[in-house]
């Protein structure tokens, strides 16, 4: 496992890479959002603009150091898990408005939940391209995959189930002694000697667990891009560490994009395709680039000229 890593990156740019990452996050929540509040839009939407300018920077020292066909893999990569991660924007409105988490407490819970997306993500790349490198059968699998997920989300209708009756969340309620009335200040509270779990613990795990389940279907999309872990990993983590910032500045225009997630349906579908017929049909990484995002930017256009109020009208 280590010699395939070493392989793909050599081990300084590992170790910069999370060094970078990790002393980006020590900035944004140690000495920028120290003090618990609601990001403004202005504020969400300069964020915003950073962690895309960051991503488009360490892109340009991709195609530098390892040329257009890597660039190329990881810009792909980076867009279509960017756009799968809004879908997954819907379910943390939903589950914020459960738990009734005020604005200014939902910063945090997306901060720690960046970081268990790391770990988990990681674990599921290097399993997913392990999986790929020795099992070429596998690439059928999850090409298949990607095509009964697209189809079925073009057939659910609404944000489907509630991820608050999650059966590990139920669970968690269950097992773990709950503070109902514990708040959203702290993870645990202390009461009579004994430690209690909040529900902003439970809200946390929630996240985790969303994530988690859209990781399931994203992560084999990127692995249909490429299947070089640095270049899957990084674009991953780079779309990831952008995405509180981008709730921010989406929450409440979410249900101005009511076809965003067919939109997500056909990439899905059609990245499981390019996924099966690898074998006898070679696209290349630009025009799967180019098919990703005029799917994507049709389902945008769509959204914002026929608004949803006026369908339902209609």
């Amino acid at each position: 496992m280590v010699d395939a890593l070493l392989q793909a990156a050599p081990w300084w740019a590992w170790g910069g890479f999370h060094a970078f990452v990790f002393l980006m996050l020590a900035l944004d929540l140690g000495v920028f959002n120290r003090r618990i509040h609601a990001p403004s839009m202005k504020e969400a939407g300069i964020w915003s603009a950073v962690w895309i300018g960051l991503a488009l920077i360490f892109n340009g020292l991709i195609f530098q150091a390892e040329g257009t066909q890597k660039g190329l893999e990881w810009l792909t990569g980076y867009v279509l898990e960017k756009s799968l991660s809004v879908d997954n924007l819907f379910v943390f409105v939903l589950v914020f408005q459960s738990f009734r988490v005020d604005l200014r407490h939902q910063h945090r819970v997306l901060f720690w939940g960046v970081l268990g997306a790391l770990l988990m993500r990681a674990a599921m790349i290097l399993a997913g391209t392990a999986l790929l490198n020795r099992f070429h059968w596998m690439i059928y699998v999850f090409g298949g995959f990607l095509i009964f997920t697209g189809i079925r989300m073009l057939l659910t209708k609404g944000s489907g189930p509630d991820p608050t009756q999650n059966p590990l969340v139920r669970a968690f309620r269950r097992f773990v002694p709950y503070d109902e009335k514990g708040g959203h200040e702290h993870f645990w509270s202390l009461r009579d000697g004994r430690r209690y779990a909040t529900p902003m613990l439970l809200v946390l795990i929630t996240i985790e667990v969303t994530d988690l389940v859209f990781a399931v279907d994203s992560i084999p999309a990127v692995l249909a891009v490429s299947r070089d872990p640095f270049v899957v990993y990084t674009s991953n983590i780079f779309a990831v560490l952008g995405l509180r910032s981008l709730y921010f500045l989406l929450a409440k225009a979410m249900d101005r994009f009511h076809r965003l997630k067919t939109g997500l349906a056909v990439v899905l579908a059609f990245v499981g395709l390019k996924m099966c017929a690898a074998e006898w049909v070679k696209i290349p990484v630009h025009y799967s680039l180019l098919v990703i995002a005029a799917i994507l930017a049709g389902s945008i256009i769509t959204s914002l000229a026929w608004p949803a109020e006026q369908q339902d009208a209609e």
